[in-house]
């Protein structure tokens, strides 16, 4: 379903033979509705990404995101290749840019995927302002960037749904479109410059593990999950040692990969593993749908609990130690250690860290939001911001007392210390699950641990000193 809004008189006849797609975080050729629709409405188009310097100003320009970015740029333009066409690549603000390249082109219409940021939906406005201005038309096109569009699901008494569990009944209920295949043909106006794309290799600062990116990888590791991974995802996604989840999420930020796809795929499959899977697709959407309608939630809470966090010297010494893998907690700095050299984290580790600050150092959810958005290669403003505000108590959760004792998490989720051992190198000589305790270790085997830290906090002081009633899980 696309939207489409014009104003303003051309200032004379142009035959709508010519056509613009802007790509922003739909970087993949199949089941992408704005080139389909461009397609069917022009004989040539303009495939085109603007590096905006407004995203680098705003922080979320990281060099994780920006290596797999140019890996999913350069493997679009393969993607449009095959087809006989190419990308073009700006750089500039994306308004301007994007009505340049209508104007050089003499292209009638622009056609975009709906966005879900207030940033998104900015750009949109301006977009169509300036086009209108032009005698230009923009196409804004829903269930591209989310399987189920922010706004069709609401609650009887209108408004948005605050709360998963009845979000996922009404969003499991929703009919999705069928995907679309990829066109055979492309064909792009020869004339229009294009900038470099920039090669992996040029960024700096990158996560050494980082996975790589791009349309063919995505699908590759979709059809072996498919295959291999999610049968079983129900009983084993939060198996730390195991690795067992789809690590599709960059795929699904960046849009390579398409969620509606995703999920009609795990559908066909089938089984429990299947819906769980898709459960976690829907959280995505439920986040983007907040998103959509708080845009402040980037920055603000949800729901504020009036929660003083501790600041000053002390603070920032303990969110440093957490930041660096070195709480003295084993499954704490793993956790950490893994998002440094990959970029990314396994999704209880994420769950954990994240309490572990707020909860237990009782440091504000934004510092440790700042700092995953600094390192993840999926890092995005709904996912990343909403499930810290979840995990800290100030989001939607129903439980906001909740506390994730790493103790318990780490004995439940890697009982016998692999997920530890391989990314705590200084414990990796400690047996089984006295790995989790190495300050309870002989001294002797304590002394083998090499510089490995003493806790920064006494966990039961800690839990008692600020927990406030919360409920320990």
């Amino acid at each position: 379903m696309s939207r489409s809004t014009a104003s303003g008189a051309a200032s004379g006849p142009r035959p709508p033979r010519r056509a613009v797609v802007l790509f922003t975080s739909d970087l993949r050729v199949h089941d992408h509705p704005p080139l389909r629709a461009a397609l069917e409405g022009a004989q040539e188009v303009v495939p085109l990404f603007v590096r905006d310097p407004a995203v680098d100003a705003a922080g979320f320009a990281a060099p994780n995101r920006r290596a797999f970015l140019a890996d999913c740029l350069a493997a679009l333009d393969a993607g449009l290749r095959e087809r006989g066409g190419r990308l073009v690549l700006r750089e500039g603000g994306t308004v301007a840019e994007v009505r340049a390249v209508a104007r050089e082109t003499e292209a009638a219409d622009v056609h975009v995927a709906a966005g879900c940021s207030g940033f998104a939906l900015r750009r949109e406005e301006r977009l169509r302002h300036a086009l209108g201005e032009d005698g230009r038309t923009l196409h804004v096109h829903d269930a591209v960037v989310t399987a189920v569009p922010p706004g069709r699901i609401t609650p009887q008494n209108s408004g948005h749904f605050a709360v998963f569990t009845p979000y996922f009944r009404r969003w499991r209920q929703e009919g999705l479109r069928d995907p679309l295949p990829a066109p055979r043909t492309v064909r792009v106006p020869e004339a229009v410059r294009s900038a470099r794309i920039e090669p992996r290799s040029a960024v700096r600062g990158v996560s050494p593990d980082l996975a790589a990116g791009g349309e063919e990888e995505a699908r590759r590791l979709l059809s072996a999950w498919l295959r291999r991974g999610v049968e079983a995802y129900d009983e084993r996604h939060d198996d730390m040692p195991g690795d067992a989840t789809s690590r599709l999420s960059p795929h699904l930020h960046f849009g390579t990969l398409s969620p509606v796809e995703a999920v009609r795929r795990a559908l066909a499959k089938g089984g429990d593993g299947a819906e769980a899977f898709v459960r976690q697709v829907c959280w995505r959407d439920f986040n983007y749908q907040l998103l959509a309608v708080r845009p402040a939630v980037a920055s603000a809470d949800y729901r504020t609990r009036q929660d003083r966090w501790r600041t000053g010297a002390g603070a920032e010494a303990d969110a440093e130690a957490w930041r660096q893998g070195r709480t003295g907690y084993p499954v704490v700095d793993a956790a950490m250690r893994q998002l440094r050299a990959e970029g990314w984290m396994h999704n209880r580790g994420r769950l954990l860290t994240a309490s572990f600050l707020t909860k237990t150092l009782y440091v504000d959810w934004r510092v440790g939001a700042r700092h995953f958005l600094d390192l993840l290669v999926d890092g995005d403003i709904a996912n990343n911001q909403l499930n810290w505000q979840w995990v800290a108590g100030t989001g939607t959760d129903s439980r906001p007392n909740r506390v994730l004792n790493p103790l318990l998490q780490a004995k439940r989720y890697d009982p016998d210390g692999d997920y530890v051992r391989r990314w705590v190198p200084e414990l990796a000589k400690v047996a089984g699950a006295a790995v989790h305790e190495p300050w309870k270790l002989p001294e002797r085997e304590r002394a083998a641990c090499g510089d490995y830290p003493e806790p920064i906090v006494q966990l039961a002081d800690g839990l008692a000193r600020f927990r406030r009633a919360r409920d320990l899980d």
